[in-house]
């Protein structure tokens, strides 16, 4: 039972952290939840990362007021945001923050109105919201909260029976909110993913251990090779690099501490590596703000060696300050462009039609907003056009133009093939907004087709699909399934194709030989002699054709 009646910033991080924790533990099951039974069910994990993003940022340092770490909770999930689901998490973080202002500790009314904030906050930026979504699970979640906090003003133990049982009731109802929900027999994932953060909440108010929620150690006990990546030092918010070892272990220390001593250090930091035994010692890796306090702790448990600090900051720094200098050694051009890609063939494509910066992602990784936000910085140019090329992308793109202080347009674009007919509908001599509305009724001309595999059984409105049929999509919906390859391409070049089009393109994937693809191209040219008919490699993971028709 809760006996808490105020949550001040250092609470609030130990629930955040259980949320995050329960999370990733549950991330697979939560992408499995993926309407389409595509191997790119990514929910969950966009949801992680975002959350992971989020948590970095809090621990950056003690906040013990809860607004403060509210605050530095709000910036981390935006910094960290990817895809719908990773975006909409971020802006309920950001109106919980916003109603918390000036706040030191939270009292169950004021926690209810910023859960209601939050939810407020979503729905006002996803442009056409949709009922049956982690948006309504978050709205009635809210409500119901405010009503109980209204009753009894003093109860968080009331409060978060109130939160969990309507969050589950409500996520029982969306599949009957959206079709697509109850024929694929799932409940909505992002709707899930935010039921177990807040499940991860419940559990540090009450007291229940965290070994129950979080998974052995987040695989401390594997001995993962430690990669200290200096170069991507733009992803971590901490300011020192701190290595050393323990030996000679104290007599007194018990083998369960070294799994204590880690998860002191992963409230402290980031980047965390501890390896070794009590036998042979500890080594010790971990990012952080506060070297001091890793120091300490290594102390209690023995003596210590081997000793390195070193400032990451000042390695950032000049490297930023070298790019700055290469900004300001030449003017900013007129137009830049941006452009998301799925796989090296198409990054190649991009960047011969003068796409400024390329940012790796697609389906089974989407960029975060802090990765778009820094493609766009690198751009020295006063107008930037924006290819997301992906629906679970856009509205991360739109998140990241808002922060930047230029002209930032986003071009709608699904797909890496609407986004290289979007590249080449630009015209340097007409105005940013006239290329705008160029490259994006030339993005909407193009109709596309995917060619992937089934991860598990399903039905689709008429359709039933097993796992391991061969599956096409039309423009995002299945369509169609065979055995093979070959007869779904060739059901969706008959469907696709009308007598107006006169290009056919077709990207092949990074597990589809070349010729293959060449004869799949000579065939399609044969049944469509009045279209032009292209084949260049796409390089796209899990995806063995993507085929654009204009």
């Amino acid at each position: 039972m809760i006996q808490i009646q105020a949550i001040d910033g250092l609470l609030l991080r130990e629930m955040v952290l259980a949320g995050a924790a329960l999370l990733e533990k549950n991330r697979e099951a939560v992408d499995a939840l993926n309407v389409f039974p595509v191997p790119d069910g990514d929910t969950g994990t966009n949801m992680s990362l975002t959350m992971a993003s989020a948590t970095r940022e809090i621990n950056a340092r003690e906040y013990t007021r809860a607004d403060e770490a509210a605050e530095a909770l709000s910036k981390g999930a935006l910094r960290g945001a990817r895809g719908n689901s990773g975006v909409i998490t971020s802006q309920l973080y950001r109106g919980f923050a916003k109603a918390l202002k000036g706040v030191e500790k939270i009292t169950p009314p004021q926690f209810a109105a910023a859960l209601q904030q939050g939810a407020e906050k979503a729905y006002n930026a996803v442009m056409k919201p949709k009922e049956g979504t982690i948006l309504t699970v978050a709205r009635t979640i809210a409500e119901e909260a405010v009503k109980q906090a209204e009753r009894e003003p003093d109860n968080y133990d009331a409060l978060f029976n109130v939160i969990l049982q309507s969050g589950e009731a409500i996520l029982r109802r969306t599949p009957d909110m959206l079709p697509v929900l109850k024929q694929a027999g799932v409940v909505d994932a992002g709707g899930r993913g935010l039921l177990l953060i807040y499940t991860g909440y419940a559990a540090v108010l009450r007291g229940e251990s965290l070994d129950s929620i979080v998974p052995a150690e987040e695989g401390a006990d594997q001995e993962a090779a430690f990669v200290d990546d200096h170069e991507a030092l733009e992803d971590f918010p901490f300011a020192y690099h701190t290595a050393l070892t323990v030996n000679h272990i104290k007599d007194t220390v018990e083998e369960g501490e070294i799994d204590h001593f880690r998860r002191r250090l992963n409230r402290i930091g980031d980047m965390v590596q501890l390896t070794g035994n009590l036998a042979d010692g500890l080594t010790v890796h971990v990012h952080t703000n506060d070297p001091g306090r890793v120091l300490q702790y290594g102390t209690e448990m023995g003596e210590l060696d081997q000793v390195t600090i070193e400032n990451l900051l000042l390695i950032r720094r000049a490297r930023e300050e070298a790019e700055a200098a290469a900004h300001a050694a030449e003017p900013p051009k007129p137009y830049g462009m941006v452009s998301v890609s799925l796989g090296e063939g198409f990054s190649r494509i991009l960047k011969d039609l003068q796409v400024d910066s390329v940012v790796e992602g697609g389906q089974t990784m989407n960029p975060s907003i802090e990765d778009l936000d820094k493609a766009i910085k690198s751009v020295n140019a006063e107008t930037i056009f924006v290819f997301p090329n992906n629906g679970n992308i856009i509205l991360a793109a739109q998140q990241a133009a808002k922060l930047s202080d230029k002209n930032v347009l986003v071009i709608p674009t699904k797909n890496v093939a609407m986004g290289i007919a979007a590249a080449v509908a630009f015209q340097p001599d007409l105005s940013a907004e006239e290329n705008a509305q160029r490259m994006e009724e030339a993005a909407q001309r193009v109709r596309t087709g995917t060619i992937t595999y089934a991860v598990r059984d399903s039905e689709f409105e008429d359709m039933h699909i097993s796992e391991g049929d061969i599956i096409g999509l039309h423009n995002g919906k299945v369509e169609f399934k065979a055995d093979n390859v070959h007869d779904v391409a060739i059901a969706l070049m008959n469907a696709i194709v009308t007598e107006d089009d006169g290009l056919i393109t077709i990207y092949y994937g990074a597990e589809t030989k070349e010729a293959d693809a060449q004869a799949l191209g000579e065939e399609i040219g044969n049944l469509c002699p009045d279209c032009d008919v292209e084949v260049h490699e796409g390089g796209q993971p899990l995806y063995y054709y993507l085929i654009a028709v204009e």
